[in-house]
Formats: structure tokens, sequence, C-alpha cells
């Protein structure tokens, strides 16, 4: 067995003093909870030790306290959040780059510039993009951004989710990362909140911690860990369940090394 495949987290929790867990693929598959990532939750208040659910989601947190909420998350978990959304929400309040933006993305992720709402404007008349993800109707044609974006590179793209894609339930979505890739090369700038980027860690991390990320996705949250110096657990059974389907757990190294990143530990999904 691969010395870095874990049974359970109980193994190995007592090196740590905090846990910062993905949500999206970790603890939910975007249409309901997994159990036993829920009694890891519940097993870590019992060691009385600290952990932050850490999302990419480009929403404020209380959007994505109600979502989990509607999937039966207890109240006393859903305190221990941090968003990329959240993290950009303090930019914006800073005029970082601008004051006026566009918002490319769907509707429902309104909320990101609530108390904001006058400064959205027409990309014509915008200082930067606020990129949150695919515009409704246009969830699946990159050509149709490709030939859109070329245009404004002139403009810095804030990206609040550096996801590439997620699975909902068996499906899989593109995430607001694919459009700043687009962008990127077509030779725009953008600027990134979320993980693997450190700014979304410093909100949560406290002095001499010792810290465990927990994720799925290699490119943010086993990369995030590296760029901070944090060991990690990768989940296997999430955004990259393709690449370790039918491959012996001693190869599951070469997988890591095409992203140019390391791990500490293996899990196929999380469980105590």
């Amino acid at each position: 067995m691969n010395k870095k495949t874990i049974k359970g987290l109980k193994e190995i929790h007592e090196k740590y003093d905090a846990f910062f867990i993905d949500l999206w693929g970790v603890v939910h598959n975007g249409i309901k909870l997994y159990p036993e990532a829920i009694d890891v939750l519940e097993n870590i208040c019992r060691q009385k030790k600290r952990f932050i659910l850490m999302s990419n989601a480009p929403r404020p947190l209380k959007d994505v306290q109600k979502f989990l909420l509607k999937m039966k998350m207890s109240e006393r978990f859903i305190k221990n959040i941090f968003t990329s959304g959240e993290a950009a929400i303090r930019s914006l309040k800073q005029n970082l780059y601008g004051k006026n933006f566009y918002h490319l993305g769907p509707k429902r992720d309104s909320n990101l510039f609530e108390g904001f709402e006058n400064n959205k404007k027409n990309i014509d008349k915008a200082d930067f993009i606020l990129c949150s993800g695919f515009l409704d109707g246009q969830e699946e044609s990159l050509e149709y951004y490709k030939f859109f974006l070329k245009k404004y590179i002139r403009l810095k793209m804030v990206c609040t989710n550096p996801d590439l894609i997620v699975h909902r339930g068996k499906e899989k979505e593109y995430c607001a990362g694919t459009l700043a890739n687009i962008f990127k090369e077509l030779g725009g700038k953008v600027i990134y909140f979320g993980k693997p980027y450190p700014e979304i860690y410093n909100f949560c991390t406290k002095k001499n911690e010792k810290v465990l990320v927990i994720g799925d996705n290699i490119r943010t949250d086993i990369k995030g860990a590296n760029n901070m110096n944090f060991d990690s657990l990768l989940i296997t059974s999430g955004v990259h369940k393709d690449e370790f389907l039918d491959i012996k757990l001693e190869n599951y190294e070469d997988v890591l090394k095409k992203y140019n990143v390391k791990t500490n530990y293996y899990q196929e999904r999380l469980i105590w």
C-alpha cells in the first residue's frame, strides 16, 4: 500500500491544530452532504480542534451558509466558513482595482456586490471585470467568451473562483477559473481570490498553528497548501477522480508530478 494512503483522519489528527477543509467535492457534491465527512467534523469538534470550511465559491458567507443549511448541515458547523467571494468583497470595499466593474457571471451571484450595485456598469464603462462564472444562457460555449473578451484585455479581471470545474452530482460544470484562463491566454491580466492564492489562507490562519489542508482539487487545494508550506490530504474521488481510476496506489505520485505539487496523504473520500 502507498505509505501516504490513510484509512481515516483519526490516524493523523493528533499532529495538527487546525484543518482547512474544502467544501465542494469533500463535504458535499452540490446536491447532498457526505455523511462520513460530517462525522469527521463531529470528531474534530470532540477533539477540541479548529476547522475552517474553505470554499472557492464566488459568494458571500451568508449565501453559502444558506445553501448548506438547505442540505441539512448543522448550524454550529456553518459558522466555520470562509469563501473566495468574501475575500473579493473586502477588496471591492477598498476600490483596489477601480470603482466601476462589469459583472461577468450569472444573476444568482449578484449578492457578491450587494451594496455596490451602483458601481456595476456596462463593460465599455467599467474599470475592471468582476468574474464569478458563466453568464446565464452561455454556460457551455467557450468560443463565445474568447470572442467577447478579446476586445477588453485592457481591463483587469478579478476572478472570484479560481476553480476550473466542479461536479454537481455526476454533472460537470465550468467555473470562473476557466474564463480567467481564457482571458490570460488572450493577453489579459487576472487577479485571483481564493485557493491556491495566499490571501484566503492569511484570513484564516492563526500564529504557530500546525495546519492540515484537506481537498480534492490538486490545482487549488493541494497547490495552495504547498504555497503556504502546510501539510495536505488529497481526496481522490473528487475533481481528479478520472485521473486516479485504474492506476495503482504506488503510481498516485505520478498524477501529482504532472501538476508540480506534492501531498502528504491520500484518502478516497474523507472519513474519520
